[in-house]
């Protein structure tokens, strides 16, 4: 037998037991000083003779200058586009057209932890999650319609499809690589060229990935990418040149572009805003039902569009839900995004964290209660706690207005149709998550839910070839599957 002295001084060790620190190497990717714009196959400098600096959001540390393009610059991309457009890939057999996508989608995963650690770096999240999420699902979607770019006749049956020319991007920063991948990948597959703004915090894999276009031997002028603020963006949508824009981002800048485009012909797909609810009925299994809610907000520290920011848990599990909710949120570990172990890593800019303080504010001051875990943030950096509001009132503008951060506003209901009643009480309709054992209640409310997708007993599923996109003030059209290819193609009847 073990002396007891011993099995105390043992338990006394193994209770003390922690992560130790993990962080992924930094020289892994090498970032430039200084950056261009990238036109016509190759890097040159911005004829608005400025540039801005893009920093590390977990350290506030300036990571590279980057060019910000003028109106002039985009002139030069899109000019770019439409030459390398008439003279090659639309001529292009879709077959050649499906080999470079394969390349990019291979040279991806081939550097995927290069890009891993730049987008973490960059971006402020969690290298588990740009490792184990962003890259393999920006290659997937490479993959995916590269598969489809000589099928496309089959793909639209009866109809006659043709690219539409070019196509004008704009992304956000809170996926930047992924959202590129969702972006340019139907847009070549059908046999467009392309002029991409990435977010001005967080161009650089957006940059690095030019590297990747020189090693597929992208033809010039196919993609071209132009860095800079909300100026740069504007431009471009007001380029007469430009076929169709593709944004994702705030319901604000959506509507602003919307107003700009209207009368002018040019195709636009929205994907905005979100403040999505996630429904736990009471035979749901709870403990699978608590990773599902954590993973729906604090994913990414809570900045995606489709986050799960309200929870609807019906009465009788209330208790149950809300102990277990809170013992889970406690082992979250917050900390450096390029250590393996951290669950929330950096918010994306000093903005971004204004905004959440000053809602969570607002929370406290209405009367909802509020609950942040233990938690010991870093000195430097932008840093929020995970943090989760009870006692919510469905006007409180934490369950109304979109957070973007990892806040969570808990509300309860007794039946299904209050269910669906308080969770379609926003002017948002992205998506929403329903937790129930029961497969007709999960095919009742996925109809009755406004929201443009709906999973069911899990949450943040995302796939190439499954629709992405919303309703309402989230914006319009769809990415992923043939849906997002549609956007991109005319049509001879």
């Amino acid at each position: 037998m073990v002396p007891a002295e011993k099995r105390q001084r043992t338990a006394a060790i193994v209770s003390s037991w922690d992560y130790a620190p993990a962080p992924e190497a930094k020289d892994i990717v090498k970032i430039q000083d200084r950056y261009g714009l990238f036109i016509g196959g190759k890097f040159v400098e911005p004829l608005s003779k400025q540039h801005y600096t893009t920093i590390d959001p977990a350290h506030e540390e300036p990571l590279a200058e980057v060019a910000q393009a003028g109106k002039a610059d985009v002139a030069r991309a899109v000019r770019a586009a439409r030459e390398a457009y008439a003279t090659r890939w639309s001529k292009l057999r879709p077959s050649e057209r499906a080999k470079y996508l394969y390349r990019i989608a291979r040279i991806l995963q081939e550097r995927s932890r290069e890009f891993a650690v730049l987008e973490s770096r960059n971006g402020g999240k969690p290298i588990r999650e740009s490792r184990d999420v962003d890259l393999p699902l920006a290659a997937a979607h490479f993959f995916y319609y590269a598969g489809w770019a000589d099928k496309l006749e089959y793909a639209f049956a009866n109809r006659k499809p043709k690219p539409i020319g070019v196509a004008g991007q704009i992304i956000p920063w809170n996926f930047p690589l992924l959202m590129l991948a969702w972006k340019i990948a139907p847009a070549l597959a059908a046999g467009n060229t392309v002029v991409l703004k990435p977010a001005e915090t967080t161009p650089l894999t957006a940059l690095l990935f030019c590297d990747v276009l020189r090693q597929a031997e992208l033809p010039p002028g196919v993609v071209n990418i132009v860095t800079g603020d909300g100026r740069t963006g504007a431009e471009l949508v007001a380029h007469s040149d430009v076929n169709k824009i593709a944004f994702t981002g705030s319901t604000e800048v959506g509507k602003a572009i919307q107003r700009a485009l209207a009368g002018t012909g040019k195709r636009l797909t929205l994907e905005l805003g979100g403040k999505a609810a996630n429904v736990v009925f009471d035979d749901a299994p709870l403990d699978q039902a608590v990773e599902g809610i954590v993973n729906g907000i604090y994913f990414n520290q809570g900045h995606v569009c489709c986050a799960g920011s309200r929870l609807f848990v019906q009465e009788s599990i209330y208790d149950a839900i809300i102990s277990k909710l809170k013992r889970r949120m406690s082992t979250l570990r917050v900390g450096d995004p390029l250590d393996k172990n951290t669950d929330v890593g950096a918010i994306n800019s000093k903005m971004q964290l204004d905004k959440i303080t000053s809602l969570v504010q607002s929370g406290i001051d209405e009367g909802a209660e509020i609950y942040q875990p233990p938690c010991k943030l870093p000195e430097r950096g932008y840093w929020f706690v995970p943090t989760v509001f009870t006692n919510v009132a469905q006007s409180y503008r934490i369950a109304q207005e979109e957070i973007f951060g990892p806040v969570l506003s808990v509300l309860t209901f007794r039946t299904p149709d209050e269910a669906v009643e308080k969770a379609n009480n926003t002017p948002y309709g992205l998506s929403a998550g329903v937790w129930t054992e029961k497969g007709s209640r999960i095919l009742a409310m996925a109809q009755k839910l406004k929201a443009g997708v709906v999973w069911a007993n899990t949450y943040n599923r995302f796939d190439p070839a499954s629709p992405f996109g919303g309703y309402k003030e989230s914006g319009f059209g769809r990415e992923g599957g043939l849906h997002g290819l549609e956007p991109y193609l005319a049509f001879d009847e």
